[in-house]
């Protein structure tokens, strides 16, 4: 069966084409800058890369180039050949719990919270309506990053504000990368062989965030009403003071939307660092006796340690660590700061294992009280399942 995973964002277009359930996959790519100038796509194909510089004024147009790659590249002879369609989306507030497949409800609620994800929802919806324009045959599935984290208890999803402010306006934590997470603590049970585990996911990138994960439920993560909580990010604050706002719009006379794109956008690793907001421009800076690169990258791993250290407690004990995404997949100097602040736990780091990236692989000694792995995410495949799944049921 022919699966397409789709994840649309608002001027570009990912994709990875799957024969399920035997999970190959057939063509991938990306179309970038769609409606702005200088666009282009570039195509995956046999360990292939091809880029071809296309005019694309919106998604329908790339849609069309797609399925045009499709049926030129012999992937279908037809595109009702194409079963299912899972759509990256971001956030589903607290009304869905699991990946669905796409009705009027399901995209009125991609619509009523867009004003909690305004980059993803909208761009969510206009691929749905893009590739069900083209291919009105197949199953749509919407596939929520907040999903997975809905099984977390009241008293790990609420804030501590008037409760009007939940039952009215649905102020209440929901994190982000929950496919990401699902797939990487999904994996791990695999590893382990065993589905009773304790495993703290770090989705560590240029966004990042954690998860505690119980027999295969997420009961905790750091992310919350939106992606800026948490640990520092590339350009994001992470968790912070809420009176540092009002004070500064007082100080400076900046208004909400600008200290918000300060917060969102000039913060984390670029605002400490004042170099970029790309962890490997940190690194080198801090190798090179930049202070402030420094200073950022020793910000960074002390906020991930305090995360997996209120975890673990919280848990009572871990099974597994896994680290994922950019940073936490090919990043060694960090994972090996990190692993180092936890040896109070009797964590202990295999520097010769640690020496990879983008590999699945044990990181710490044969007595090393918790494993630590690298295991490279993989949400389109997460999509995928989750569309297949879905399909096949129906």
């Amino acid at each position: 069966m022919k699966i397409l995973a789709v994840n649309a964002g608002s001027s570009s277009l990912k994709f990875q084409m799957y024969e399920m359930p035997q999970e190959k996959v057939l063509i991938s790519g990306v179309f970038e800058r769609i409606g702005i100038d200088n666009s282009f796509y570039t195509i995956k194909l046999n360990g292939e890369k091809i880029t071809h510089e296309v005019e694309l004024s919106n998604h329908s147009v790339a849609v069309g180039f797609l399925t045009k790659e499709l049926l030129e590249n012999n992937i279908v002879d037809s595109l009702d050949e194409i079963k299912g369609v899972g759509h990256r989306t971001v956030q589903g507030a607290d009304k869905i719990s699991d990946s669905v497949i796409v009705n009027e409800y399901v995209e009125d609620i991609i619509q009523k919270y867009k004003t909690l994800a305004p980059l993803h929802n909208p761009a969510s919806l206009v691929g749905i309506k893009a590739f069900k324009e083209y291919m009105p045959n197949a199953v749509h599935v919407a596939v929520f990053d907040t999903a997975f984290h809905q099984t977390m208890p009241e008293e790990a999803f609420m804030y501590a504000v008037p409760y009007e402010w939940y039952t009215e306006h649905a102020v209440r934590k929901y994190g982000m990368h929950g496919t990401s997470h699902k797939y990487v603590s999904r994996r791990i049970n695999e590893i382990l062989g065993r589905n009773d585990t304790k495993v703290i996911v770090c989705h560590l990138g240029n966004g990042g965030s954690l998860s505690a994960v119980v027999n295969g439920k997420c009961i905790d993560t750091s992310m919350g009403l939106t992606p800026n909580a948490g640990i520092v990010m590339g350009s994001r604050c992470g968790d912070i003071d809420a009176s540092i706002i009002p004070y500064i719009m007082e100080v400076t006379g900046m208004s909400i939307s600008e200290v918000d794109k300060a917060l969102n956008k000039e913060s984390g690793l670029l605002g400490i660092s004042g170099v970029s907001s790309d962890s490997r421009d940190v690194e080198k800076g801090a190798n090179d006796g930049n202070k402030r690169c420094i200073l950022a990258q020793n910000i960074y791993v002390r906020r991930v340690v305090e995360y997996i250290a209120k975890y673990y407690v919280l848990m009572g004990g871990v099974d597994a660590i896994c680290f994922t995404a950019g940073i936490g997949e090919n990043s060694i100097s960090t994972r090996e700061k990190i692993i180092e602040r936890l040896s109070v736990l009797g964590i202990k780091l295999d520097k010769e294992a640690n020496n990879v990236r983008g590999e699945e692989k044990l990181i710490t000694s044969k007595d090393s009280s918790i494993p630590c792995y690298v295991i490279p995410t993989n949400e389109e495949l997460m999509i995928a399942r989750d569309t297949y799944n879905l399909v096949d049921e129906k």
